[in-house]
């Protein structure tokens, strides 16, 4: 008994472990991007070619993975959620403030309350509720704009981070409607996801097809694969084995890490009015997070 307790501790501090290493990552997954952009690689192909390299890198556990394989329409909206998602982060970081795209991006729980509505049949209840006036209200303080007397966007990088946030939460639904899709089926897709759409966006003249000028930088490109690859894997590891509420608060230390980083390492720093509404949209982030630990598994 004592043996099989210390294990389960063991397993739940490597999963913690796990969740801060993918936070870590995910907080500073923008830096290697702006490195490449400003030696002239275009941020889409960037993206597509990493993303490239994490989806051959990973095919391996693809076929490893138990189960029987799914619907291709199912892989598509799956793919398609992410691809927008991961790309839309990307590109909103390389063209604006990374702590505000990041905080943008994480008004994902309005949306999930929102089309949770529509794809699961799940009403929204007094939180859900609550959610939504809170993610609103922090988002209205972040947008204020004291010329125009109203609440907007003030740039391209504020509506891709809006974007991103909204893809994400539409690949969560879908992936609670596809329960019996294994992990490494939906990591493949999101990459898949990403490839397909910046290829599509490249084939188009969107972004241009520009290659890395120095072998180091080829270096770069090749481990931001690897990373991404990583950053599921450990980050999936972590998700099976801690409660989701528990979950959502250690992710969101995402936030601080690219905080401290956007500030060392770009010099960017957040006016006061747009903490004050990051703070409202983490507390509706928090409460989600306490929703999770009241709902039944």
């Amino acid at each position: 008994m004592h043996t099989a307790s210390g294990k389960a501790a063991a397993d739940s501090r490597r999963a913690v472990a796990a969740l801060l290493c993918g936070a870590l990552i995910w907080g500073l997954i923008w830096y290697p991007y702006r490195i490449l952009r400003d030696d002239g690689v275009d941020g889409i192909a960037a993206s597509t070619a990493s993303y490239a390299l994490a989806f051959v890198l990973g095919l391996p556990f693809w076929r490893r993975s138990p189960g029987a394989r799914p619907p291709w329409s199912t892989l598509f909206w799956l793919a398609l959620s992410a691809g927008v998602c991961n790309l839309g982060y990307i590109l909103a970081t390389l063209n604006g403030e990374v702590v505000r795209v990041l905080l943008l991006f994480y008004l994902a729980p309005l949306w999930t309350v929102l089309l949770a509505r529509p794809l699961l049949g799940e009403r929204p209840d007094a939180v859900g509720g609550l959610v939504i006036a809170l993610s609103l209200s922090g988002a209205a303080i972040m947008f204020w704009q004291p010329r125009l007397g109203i609440p907007a966007p003030r740039d391209a990088a504020d509506w891709l981070g809006l974007l991103a946030g909204f893809a994400f939460a539409l690949f969560n639904v879908l992936s609670r409607r596809a329960r019996a899709l294994n992990s490494a089926s939906k990591v493949l897709a999101a990459f898949a996801g990403v490839v397909g759409i910046g290829l599509l966006l490249l084939l188009s003249g969107v972004g241009h097809w520009r290659a890395p000028s120095a072998p180091s930088l080829w270096l770069l490109l090749g481990l931001l694969g690897a990373i991404l690859l990583l950053a599921n894997v450990i980050v999936q590891f972590g998700l099976v084995r801690v409660a989701a509420n528990r979950a959502i608060v250690i992710m969101l230390s995402e936030i601080v890490v690219a905080a401290l980083a956007a500030w060392l390492l770009a010099g960017e720093a957040l006016a006061a009015r747009e903490w004050l509404g990051g703070a409202i949209i983490v507390a509706a982030s928090l409460l989600t997070a306490r929703q999770a630990e009241d709902s039944p598994a």
